[in-house]
């Protein structure tokens, strides 16, 4: 009894193992959900109007359905104050590549020296975008119920899905 099971045990430690190899080869890599790449400063000469005090920026791409609605919404607040900018991937990829954008829609505001003040992954309200744009030209201007999707807290992050990665 016992020379069948050690040849069967046997037979089956290795199927497990071979199973484990296989799937750690062909399984990607991955970052933990939410985990978009948004950068935290930005050379406003890479960008239109540089000594305009504010920039919003969307790191976008033709195909993204998503990124159409965000432009929509952010197309309103260009004026002699905010830059409003599309940085779409097919025309811009030495841009997309230089601030390590792998995933769109990705807004960006930014001040007159650069620092991102706050940022969105994904699709945003105009409601939230809007109140993002005035508590970074006026803090504490934001009022209640149109603070930051994700905890009430700018924290640079708004994980919603988003359409596309680049590879």
């Amino acid at each position: 009894m016992l020379e069948r099971l050690l040849p069967a045990l046997l037979i089956a430690a290795v199927v497990v193992v071979a199973v484990i190899v296989v799937q750690r080869r062909s399984a990607p890599p991955t970052r933990p959900q939410g985990a978009h790449r948004i950068p935290t400063d930005i050379d406003r000469r890479d960008f239109p109007r540089p000594e305009a005090p504010w920039l919003v920026a969307v790191f976008s791409s033709r195909t993204c359905e998503t990124c159409a609605g965000v432009l929509a919404r952010v197309a309103p607040l260009d004026s002699d104050q905010v830059v409003v900018c599309d940085v779409e991937v097919s025309e811009a990829p030495e841009l997309h590549a230089r601030y390590g954008i792998d995933s769109v829609p990705i807004t960006v505001i930014v001040d007159v020296d650069g620092v991102v003040v706050d940022s969105f992954a994904g699709p945003v309200s105009s409601t939230h975008l809007w109140a993002a744009v005035a508590e970074a030209r006026e803090p504490g201007s934001t009022p209640a119920g149109c603070a930051h999707p994700d905890d009430g807290e700018h924290d640079h992050t708004h994980d919603e899905a988003h359409d596309h990665r680049h590879d």
